[in-house]
């Protein structure tokens, strides 16, 4: 990182992101010692605010969401830091302000990180107005533009989008942030696969039966069902979240950490999927909605909005051959949990007497949240029998070893990268238009078919028929219990 003052200007810095996420994680940073020497944070919004008031309204968010006790030396330390203008997402004289704003301040050169917390349809826009009043141009510092998702609603608004985009920036100035990119355990599954010479043999179709990536909230939809019922499950979670951890199980092992070496591993496994399309998506994907969803307000009467999803995906490469990846999602679901797991072929022989037909597969948990961590079910012998087994649990819990408050907010990671100008944890334009192109065709063929999805009851793993599609291949979900 140079030592040139660093602008960090948030559009839409009078939102709920901004408060909640975006401020404290710069906040955290900032009392950790990992910000640049030099740096203002300047908002940018509709609301009309002075640079005290903004002050005062983003210190009940740090107050909240702040990852440890701070003192108020330190958050007056921090507060100075903060400015705000008011203006308009679409007036050019508004921009000019800005610029002249930013550029007093910098007093020469400057390095300028854009981060976009305004709805989608904004984006375009901004970034339009930024090209015009020259606030792109890498005269000496660099400029960063980090996109909150959705990144489009389907392929073809994602590449309309890029196109946009790609008209005042380079792809190498783009950040679309995924936060589930930013969270520890996630970023763990390239360290538990790469740096641990256990796993990476056993990593493949020889030994390992299938894989389920499972992420379940227990709440409904909440303050966003105008927006939810308008995307539903599929557009929310399996675009984004769960194709990006799909990818980060199934990459073969880059050549490198560089940013690019690590994206283009993540998009040949999105290539290698097998695409969902027609009579097929029917018997390989699941719908359903929870009971009770359509009396949520902002809801749509007779809404067919799917809140549950499972999908049954093949990876058609050397590696994965002929092992199916089950994923599912959902709202209103019995606990709220992320997690993938591996489970591992039977022993071609059943050995020992006492074995039991269909015994215990090995599996291998990746615990994403809440209980962060790493489980391990094997066999053991029972003691005081001749043979007989019962599976056990080998258990890493990040809060028993580097403590509650040590996972930090997936912003705060993802953040200090775009200033370091570190791109691995960001997604790239060609990877967001083949995850789209996978989503695309499931999606159409529902709605072709103009099937309701499945009710299910809240509280409940989802509709029966999720259970029905993976015990046809004779398996079932795994129930894995946490802490």
């Amino acid at each position: 990182m140079n030592q040139l003052p660093t602008s960090i200007i948030i559009f839409g810095a009078s939102g709920d992101l901004t408060q909640r996420k975006l401020v404290p994680s710069l906040f955290n940073s900032f009392i950790k010692g990992r910000m640049p020497k030099n740096f203002r944070i300047v908002g940018y919004g509709n609301t009309a605010f002075t640079d005290e008031q903004f002050r005062v309204h983003l210190s009940g968010g740090i107050h909240q969401f702040a990852a440890f006790k701070y003192s108020d030396e330190e958050w007056n330390t921090f507060a100075p830091n903060l400015a705000y203008q008011q203006g308009r997402y679409t007036d050019l004289a508004d921009f000019k302000r800005l610029s002249e704003f930013v550029s007093k301040w910098e007093n020469g050169s400057g390095n300028r990180l854009y981060y976009m917390a305004t709805p989608p349809g904004i984006f375009p826009n901004i970034i339009d107005l930024l090209g015009l009043t020259g606030q792109l141009q890498e005269n000496g510092g660099w400029r960063r533009v980090v996109i909150e998702k959705p990144f489009g609603t389907d392929l073809a608004s994602a590449r309309s989008l890029n196109l946009q985009i790609h008209k005042a920036l380079n792809e190498n100035q783009i950040y679309r942030i995924d936060h589930y990119l930013g969270k520890e355990t996630v970023q763990n599954i390239l360290v538990t696969r790469f740096a641990n010479t256990i796993f990476e043999p056993l990593w493949n179709r020889n030994y390992i039966d299938h894989v389920e990536v499972t992420v379940s909230e227990q709440v409904g939809v909440e303050h966003r069902a105008g927006y939810y019922d308008s995307v539903g499950v599929v557009r929310d979670m399996f675009q984004n979240h769960l194709l990006q951890l799909v990818s980060l199980v199934a990459m073969e092992p880059p050549a490198s950490f560089d940013a690019n070496a690590l994206r283009n591993e993540k998009v040949k496994v999105l290539n290698s999927i097998q695409p969902l399309r027609g009579e097929v998506v029917a018997s390989n994907t699941v719908l359903g909605q929870y009971q009770g969803y359509l009396d949520e307000e902002g809801v749509k009467a007779y809404s067919t909005t799917p809140t549950y999803a499972a999908l049954r995906l093949q990876i058609d490469n050397w590696r994965w051959q002929g092992v199916p990846f089950y994923l599912r999602s959902g709202k209103r679901l019995a606990e709220k949990t992320s997690q993938i797991i591996i489970e591992f072929k039977e022993p071609p022989h059943l050995l020992f007497p006492n074995a039991r037909a269909g015994m215990t597969p090995n599996m291998l948990v990746l615990y994403l949240q809440p209980d962060e961590g790493i489980h391990w079910r094997f066999e053991a012998k029972v003691p005081d029998t001749a043979a007989d087994m019962r599976s056990v649990d080998m258990e890493f819990h990040y809060a028993d070893s580097f403590g509650k408050t040590s996972i930090p907010e997936s912003y705060e990671r993802l953040l200090l990268d775009a200033l370091a100008g570190d791109a691995s944890l960001f997604t790239r334009a060609d990877e967001v238009e083949t995850a789209w192109g996978l989503i695309d065709p499931i999606l159409e063929s529902w709605d072709a078919q103009k099937r309701p999805p499945s009710i299910y009851e809240p509280g409940s793993w989802g509709p029966a028929a999720a259970d029905e599609m993976i015990i046809l291949d004779g398996r079932t979900w795994s129930r894995w219990q946490g802490h």
